[in-house]
């Protein structure tokens, strides 16, 4: 074994070898050597004890006993198994070699003598096996030496510890055959097991298969229950290891000895009102355990669902309610710690199982006389405690009350009437016979009068709860008004706008340090208006009505002395005001708001305030709700001690909230706010992106009026597609300068989100101008129609003209051949007359041509007309011949016919 050599190595490299030959050294360095060569047992015996004395008390001493010890007590061990004084001297010096000593403090950089000797002996396999086996040995001391022993090694070297007795076999049995042993010997192998078993799935599997159920609770009611020791507290520790993130040793212990003894150890025995350190701490790791059964295993387990609800079950049928709320209810006198426990283990127990609710329900407290819902009960403790982590606890029971619970928080909204103005300034003590409602107004109207806001914020914070995620709750208690302290004070006022002008007193209170009192009050009541506003456009006008609303949050979105996380909270209820904004009013609409907060804060500034509290501790950090720490030895007692949140921690931290702030902004609340910023980005782009007012085309508009020429209404539809031409330019300079701000913004961070909000942004400016364009091609049709008929009467009245053009064509080019041919007459008149007597010859025989031609004419015609007139002369002749038989006288009738005849000489005269 190079155990010795290896151990003088580090000792030198830490130490130095100059320093080894101190006193001490010397003094150990003899006592080995009687113990390994000495001749006489009693003498050897003797030096094992004064080697165990000076080894307790010595650091040196346990430096020196490391560097040359160990082979030879090992070697004892191995070697005289029957002198059991020996082998209990020498477990007893190993004992003290491996304990750390504290009365010699050094510097908190010095190297610890026990823990090296720990790391040292955990090497060696072949030396846990020795020490298990000495666990089978008789003797009393060597048992209890040997498990002190295994305990110091794992507490200081655990996973060696656990592998080197998963390697040897029946390890872990023989530890587990210690819990029959002795109270002393079971104690410690109790303790044992509790440290082998907190990481370790292997030995945790062997443990239930050895039956440590049946074994702990055996334990515990040996030793009296939660009114037991410490034992009971080590049995509940083991339990819990075995059943924390594992739901099949849940099965099984629900299916082999149930949960009746685990209930049992929460009825309260003996004096109800005594609650000793321990007590305390024993029901907390009761209460533990029913926390464990309930998260129903790891994330990772298929059937962690099922198993959870088949727990939950199983729990209030074995009458589980009744215990808690006695302990976190009605017991009053038990401690804060258990108090706060058990609350948050009935919020656990009714979370998302609608039995549990409506048991909770209808469970009634109290005495016969002065019986009241438990619901009740809890939130007058919510208004009434003076520990800020009873609230929480408290509150916790309401929020999985109302989670998914849409017929339990209309249940509960159905209860908010107000009390007459005497009621509701009674002190708080009075509100023993007020329904649920009645005593939740009641502490929000109490705060006008006493000045003090915390219990405002608190019922705040239960109302949260009821009006989340439910539309007509949120609608229900926006009709809620409450009367003024004094009726000489003014009208009733709504609740919304009370919790509005509550919002602004908690600003200008301050500490005695002149820092904002009521730190946490403010994001409190936020949180109430968010989660109102949300998807609710009746709160929003109701919101709005009030016009200082508006104003108040603007200065309290740009005010330096409010939190991150204040300032970020209004910007979202700005937003909340412009994307759940149905109001055409002016003045109100969404366009207002969203232009109001561009002019006033600045869509950078705006949308910067997002930024900041997304990575603010509250909004970066969230974990799930209540985290448990496991209870163990070293945290029991700082558990079992607290009583509130101290706010002098507040200046240690690194955030500006006050520390309650991390249990109240839940997964869920963090969750909501994130997507309304999302969305609050997309709808401000999309207000932007959209008209002042919204343009309606009426068709009547774009037809053409009566007695409006065509060229005028050419001109009106003109101007109406310029001006819609000019409106959409306007829309596109908007939405880049917009653009311009959103990518300023996201450059200071977060670059996933900011990419994620981008694309929104692209995604709403597209969807934008894709109706634009629809709008415009519907305006595009109409006009195109009026176009085409426009055009169809153009064409007749151009094919009209054309006509009309192509006749005048036709006579101007007639008039054209006219005048042509009359100028090229003229010519030829000129040249003749210009031509004078030269040309005397030519005309003359012409002229004598022409009147030869004339004069055989004329004789032509002269032949016709006597051949004519000779056959009217017979004709005559007859005639007379036939009227002078009749007896007329022939010549006075042919007289005055002759005259006539002259006419064809005057026109041959005429002709001539």
């Amino acid at each position: 074994m190079d155990l010795a050599s290896r151990y003088k190595g580090v000792v030198g490299f830490v130490f130095g070898n100059e320093n080894s030959g101190s006193s001490e050294d010397s003094y150990v360095e003899r006592l080995l050597d009687r113990i390994s060569n000495g001749v006489l047992a009693e003498d050897r015996r003797t030096a094992i004890a004064e080697l165990q004395s000076v080894v307790a008390e010595s650091r040196a001493a346990q430096l020196a006993f490391g560097a040359m010890g160990f082979p030879v007590l090992i070697g004892v061990l191995k070697e005289e198994r029957d002198d059991v004084e020996m082998v209990r001297g020498a477990l007893e010096t190993l004992v003290s070699a491996l304990t750390p000593i504290d009365h010699a403090k050094g510097p908190t950089n010095e190297v610890q003598p026990a823990l090296m000797n720990t790391d040292l002996l955990s090497r060696e396999s072949e030396s846990i096996s020795l020490l298990l086996s000495l666990l089978s040995e008789e003797d009393f001391y060597v048992r209890y030496y040997t498990l002190q022993i295994l305990t110091a090694l794992l507490t200081n070297s655990p996973n060696r510890l656990q592998e080197a007795i998963l390697s040897i076999p029946r390890g872990i049995t023989r530890l587990m055959d210690m819990l029959m042993d002795r109270e002393v010997i079971r104690n410690e192998a109790l303790l044992l097991l509790t440290y082998l078993t907190r990481e370790a799935e292997e030995i945790q599997k062997i443990v239930v298969f050895e039956g440590v159920f049946e074994k702990v609770f055996s334990i515990i009611k040996e030793e009296g229950g939660s009114e037991g020791g410490v034992v009971v507290q080590d049995c509940l520790e083991l339990l819990n290891n075995l059943l924390r993130s594992n739901s099949s040793n849940q099965v099984l212990l629900r299916e082999t000895i149930g949960f009746d003894p685990l209930i049992s150890i929460l009825k309260l025995r003996g004096s109800t009102y005594s609650f000793t350190q321990q007590k305390t701490i024993n029901l907390l790791s009761a209460l533990e355990t029913i926390h464990l059964l309930m998260m129903g295993g790891s994330e990772a387990d298929p059937q962690k669902d099922s198993n959870k609800i088949t727990n939950k079950t199983v729990l209030v049928q074995k009458k589980l309610l009744d215990h808690l709320l006695m302990l976190g209810v009605e017991s009053q006198w038990a401690p804060i710690a258990v108090r706060c426990s058990a609350l948050r283990c009935i919020g656990d127990l009714i979370a998302g199982n609608p039995k549990n609710l409506d048991a909770l329900s209808s469970k009634v407290l109290g005495e016969e006389q002065q019986v009241e819902p438990a619901l009740n009960s809890i939130l007058r403790i919510i208004l009434r405690t003076s520990s800020m982590q009873e609230f929480i606890a408290a509150d916790h029971v309401f929020k999985s009350f109302c989670e998914k619970n849409m017929d339990g928080q209309a249940m509960l909204a159905s209860t908010l009437i107000p009390q007459p103005n005497s009621m509701t300034h009674a002190p708080l003590e009075e509100d023993v016979n007020m329904s649920f409602g009645s005593m939740l107004l009641h502490g929000l109207a109490l705060s006008e009068t006493d000045g003090d806001l915390e219990t405002c914020c608190r019922a705040a914070s239960v109302l949260t709860h009821i009006l989340k995620d439910i539309t007509q709750c949120k609608e229900r208690v926006l009709r809620i008004e409450l009367e003024a302290p004094m009726p000489s004070l003014g009208a009733p006022e709504l609740l919304l706008h009370r919790i509005v002008r509550y919002l602004a007193v908690a600003f200008s209170m301050k500490n005695k340090d002149g820092k904002p009192g009521y730190s946490y009050v403010q994001p409190i009541i936020l949180k109430l208006l968010v989660t109102w506003l949300a998807d609710c456009p009746s709160a929003v006008q109701c919101f709005l009505d009030s016009r200082p609303h508006l104003t108040y949050l603007f200065e309290l979105v740009s005010n330096t002395s409010s939190t991150v996380c204040v300032k970020g909270l209004a910007a979202v209820l700005l937003g909340e005001c412009v994307i759940y904004n149905k109001s055409s009013e002016s003045g109100k609409d969404s366009f207002t708001i969203a232009d109001a907060i561009s002019q006033k804060i600045g869509l950078i500034s705006y949308f910067l305030k997002f930024d900041e509290m997304q990575r603010s501790f509250l909004f970066s950090s969230v974990k799930p709700a209540l985290s448990h720490k496991p209870l163990t030895r070293s945290t029991a007692a700082s558990v079992a001690e607290i009583e509130d949140v101290d706010e002098s921690v507040l200046s240690d931290q690194k955030t500006e909230d006050h520390p309650i702030l991390e249990s109240i902004f839940d997964a869920q609340f963090v969750n909501l706010v994130k997507s309304l910023e999302l969305n609050i980005r997309e709808n401000i782009v999309d207000v932007y992106s959209r008209p002042t007012s919204d343009v309606a085309v009426v068709p009547a508009e774009m037809e053409q009026k009566g007695g409006e020429s065509d060229e005028d209404y050419i001109k009106r539809l003109k101007a109406f597609v310029e001006k819609q031409c000019s409106e959409i330019q306007k829309l596109l300079g908007g939405n880049a300068t917009l653009a311009e701000d959103l990518a300023r913004t996201g450059g200071s961070g977060h670059s996933q989100p900011e990419l994620r909000v981008g694309s929104g942004s692209d995604r709403v400016q597209t969807e934008t101008l894709r109706r634009d364009l629809q709008e415009a091609s519907q305006r595009i049709g109409m006009l195109k129609a009026e176009k085409a008929k426009i055009e169809s009467e153009a064409s007749m009245y151009q094919n009209l003209a054309g006509k009309i053009e192509s006749d005048l064509k036709s006579l101007s080019d007639a008039y054209n051949s006219l005048e042509q041919n009359n100028l090229h007459l003229e010519k030829e008149v000129k040249t003749l007359k210009s031509a004078g007597t030269s040309t005397s010859p030519h005309i003359e025989a012409i002229k004598a041509e022409a009147r030869e031609e004339a004069q055989k004419e004329s004789e032509t015609e002269l032949n016709d007309l006597l051949v004519c007139l000779g056959q009217e002369q017979s004709k005559v002749e007859k005639l007379s011949a036939r009227l002078s038989e009749l007896g007329e006288d022939v010549d006075k009738l042919l007289d005055g016919i002759g005259d006539d005849m002259g006419l064809p000489e005057d026109d041959e005269e005429e002709e001539d």
